[in-house]
């Protein structure tokens, strides 16, 4: 049935069947073919992903997910969503996300007509996004920086995308930053000297423990819901959320490159360098079969990635403010710097970083790490 508004041949879908999910997920992939940069995600991740069996993030949030067709074709894709954990909403704000469509500004509105009637029939009052799904997931659209491939588990839009959302009434709300880092480049100077002498009594730096997996997620879990949990915008991950994550990520999980720091004996801080999957997929428009698992495998495991991603990385609240504490981020970053190296990693991503969350932008700024990406959160008021 034709949305309300369309015209033209153009209609709104809700999607509904796996047949209808997969036309969804392929519609950036169309859209990206031309552009050398894109990255098509994996099929199977993304079905996953976008299901309730496979995201654990369904279990406490509202979720649909449309199509713009137009005369037979797909030419467009939104998703809405409100999740319940997230303490925004309780401020009447839900999200909007993997927004998608041909240059066309009758498409965009459609889009987001049909999206924006579905969150205030629930009564959201803002409409915030892109989220996709969750604020623990792919956050923001590309403004700057489309001239670099997307690392693994970000996004990567279509140039027209910004002024067609602008276009429909949203306005910045936040900006989104990516750092970079040289895996050759050490820290500066002063601030090596002291992450590299004598740990201060009671630190100490681990790899993760392959063998107690379960619980070292666990204590992963723990310190991140404490230390994000006064950045804007946080929704609490689930231990259901999160190891579902950590188990779809096991097959390329390093644990060399894991690190938890441990002051007087207790869980303290963490980081994670994921290898760069898109570097190995780059090629493969999203296949698996018949014979990219094969060439996945061969690049992970032989060949070896040049590029890697910090998602996560934390301190507890407790320890942030203490002088060990406040050295914690640096000599995790070194330490996984140095195993980086030693495997043949160039450099690494660092994302993503509220533009106000200038903790974490001077531990970046000081650590030599230099912006290279802007993502942006859109709001409109659905008043």
């Amino acid at each position: 049935m034709a949305q309300a508004g369309t015209g033209g041949g153009l209609e709104v879908i809700p999607v509904r069947t796996k047949a209808e999910l997969n036309r969804f997920i392929r519609v950036p992939m169309r859209l990206g073919a031309g552009d050398p940069n894109y990255v098509a995600p994996l099929m199977f991740e993304r079905q996953e992903s976008l299901t309730a069996k496979g995201n654990p993030f369904f279990e406490h949030a509202d979720v649909q997910f449309w199509l713009a067709v137009r005369d037979g074709r797909d030419v467009g894709r939104i998703s809405a969503q409100i999740d319940h954990l997230n303490p925004q909403t309780a401020e009447g704000i839900g999200n909007f996300g993997m927004i998608a469509a041909e240059d066309d500004a009758e498409v965009f509105n459609a889009l987001f007509r049909t999206a924006e009637d579905w969150l205030r029939a629930r009564g959201c009052k803002t409409a915030l996004g892109p989220v996709n799904l969750s604020t623990n997931e792919e956050v923001g659209l590309l403004v700057e920086g489309a001239e670099h491939p997307p690392m693994f588990m970000m996004s990567h839009d279509a140039p027209h995308t910004p002024g067609h959302i602008e276009a429909a009434g949203y306005a910045r709300a936040k900006d989104i930053y990516a750092y970079v880092c040289s895996v050759a480049d050490d820290l500066p100077g002063p601030i090596l000297r002291r992450v590299r002498k004598a740990p201060a009594e009671g630190v100490t730096l681990r790899t993760l423990d392959m063998k107690r997996f379960d619980a070292e997620v666990d204590t992963l879990t723990g310190i991140l819901n404490d230390a994000w949990s006064g950045n804007w915008g946080f929704a609490p991950t689930t231990e259901a959320e999160t190891k579902t994550l950590a188990n779809t990520l096991k097959l390329i999980l390093d644990p060399r490159l894991t690190w938890f720091a441990e002051i007087d004996g207790e869980a303290a801080g963490f980081i994670v360098l994921l290898p760069n999957i898109n570097e190995a997929i780059r090629d493969l428009g999203g296949k698996l079969f018949p014979f990219g698992w094969a060439k996945l495998i061969w690049r992970l495991k032989v060949r070896g990635l040049k590029t890697g991603r910090v998602p996560l990385m934390g301190v507890k609240r407790k320890f942030a403010g203490t002088m060990r504490g406040q050295l914690l981020p640096f000599q995790l970053i070194d330490a996984t710097a140095q195993a980086a190296r030693k495997l043949g990693y160039e450099r690494y991503e660092l994302s993503w970083v509220l533009e106000d969350n200038l903790a974490m932008r001077r531990i970046c700024d000081v650590g030599g790490a230099k912006v290279y990406k802007t993502y942006r959160l859109y709001e409109k008021s659905l008043a």
